[in-house]
């Protein structure tokens, strides 16, 4: 069976509704950044998309043909995540996305080095004609989190009572230049109602 991250990985991906507070570990991903409102239609964000999919089914199917990857184990590939932020701004403004700056990711197997890495960008710009040039990775630290159920647009709410929880806990907010509002986005937004999206936000703490 597949190793799912989901699932052997419930405390990151899985919280509960109400805020709580953990430390994310190391993790490799896959990021691209870019700038700009994500529901432009042929707009930057939607084609990043396009840019993490294609290395992760790149790496994930290499099972399938003649380079073996030392290490590999099947495995379903992560959900899509991301990061926000605008510049002046300590948090996010989601009346103004056109200002959006952002981080998208998915994470990459534990057994994905530097140089299958770099063998997954030519094999996908190979055979997607994309430059695949902008693919970086991240990392990540101490949060508050929540799940949040609902549109994306409504957010704020659950937005601050995570704020107010780790205000309650001792903690302040730490949005800098490298920690800024993140996302991982559990629903497939095209097959999903709205009201029934489940996305996990975190907000770097200290």
């Amino acid at each position: 069976m597949a190793f799912d991250y989901k699932k052997e990985y419930k405390e990151f991906y899985l919280p509960p509704k109400k805020p709580q507070i953990l430390t994310i570990p190391p993790m490799n991903f896959i990021a691209v950044r870019g700038k700009g409102d994500p529901n432009e239609e042929n707009g930057a964000y939607k084609e990043s998309i396009g840019l993490l999919y294609g290395i992760a089914y790149t790496i994930k199917m290499s099972k399938m043909g003649k380079h073996k990857i030392e290490g590999y184990f099947d495995y379903v590939v992560p959900p899509l995540e991301g990061f926000w932020w605008q510049d002046g701004i300590y948090g996010v403004d989601y009346t103004h996305k056109e200002t959006f700056q952002w981080i998208s990711l998915i994470r990459l197997p534990e057994f994905v080095t530097k140089e299958i890495f770099q063998w997954a960008i030519g094999e996908a710009t190979e055979k997607k004609q994309i430059d695949f040039s902008k693919v970086e990775t991240y990392e990540e630290g101490l949060c508050v989190q929540c799940m949040h159920l609902g549109p994306y647009d409504n957010e704020p709410e659950t937005v601050q009572m995570m704020d107010r929880f780790a205000r309650e806990q001792g903690y302040a907010l730490d949005f800098n230049s490298g920690r800024h509002h993140h996302e991982i986005y559990l629903s497939d937004v095209r097959r999903c109602k709205p009201e029934n999206l489940k996305t996990v936000i975190r907000h770097p703490i200290r």
